[in-house]
């Protein structure tokens, strides 16, 4: 009978827990959606509103480093400008307490980086860290010469 329940109780704490994880994955799972929704409906305004006041946003690619929400607006705002038609999809991500991961495929039009005028989407990840449900900490990781093949600055493989 003690084993009997026992095994009752540590089933039901394993299955607590277990929800517990999916609903923080779901949670995670929606901030990012949301955050990517708010990078393609091209508005830098919105996009700073998912990242804290003292946020630090990497592209590691670019070599950029934003400090704050100010550099990340502009940097947004840069960026959409070179790349008006920009969509982000989020492939896959993990949030958990307080740091996550995201796989994604960023695609456009090149207008501003390289002024090709082509076509080009690449695979990249972001390590990322929360903080009062906001982004705080994001580094960026892509192949840039990927993109550059793909608009004609570097010849194809």
């Amino acid at each position: 009978m003690k084993s009997r329940l026992a095994l009752i109780v540590i089933i039901v704490l394993v299955s607590t827990t277990v929800i517990a994880q999916e609903k923080g994955k779901a949670a995670g799972s929606g901030f990012l959606q949301q955050a990517f929704a708010a990078w393609n409906s091209h508005d830098p305004d919105k996009v700073v509103t998912y990242y804290t006041e003292d946020v630090v946003y990497e592209d590691v690619a670019y070599g950029a480093v934003n400090h704050g929400r100010a550099e990340l607006r502009k940097f947004a705002a840069g960026f959409i400008e070179a790349v008006p038609d920009l969509k982000l999809e989020v492939v896959s991500s993990s949030i958990h307490n307080g740091h996550g991961a995201a796989e994604w495929v960023l695609s456009g039009t090149d207008k501003g980086l390289y002024k090709t005028g082509k076509k080009f989407s690449v695979r990249g990840a972001s390590v990322f860290e929360m903080r009062g449900g906001k982004c705080s900490s994001n580094k960026d990781f892509y192949d840039l010469a990927t993109i550059m093949r793909q608009v004609g600055v570097l010849p194809p493989e």
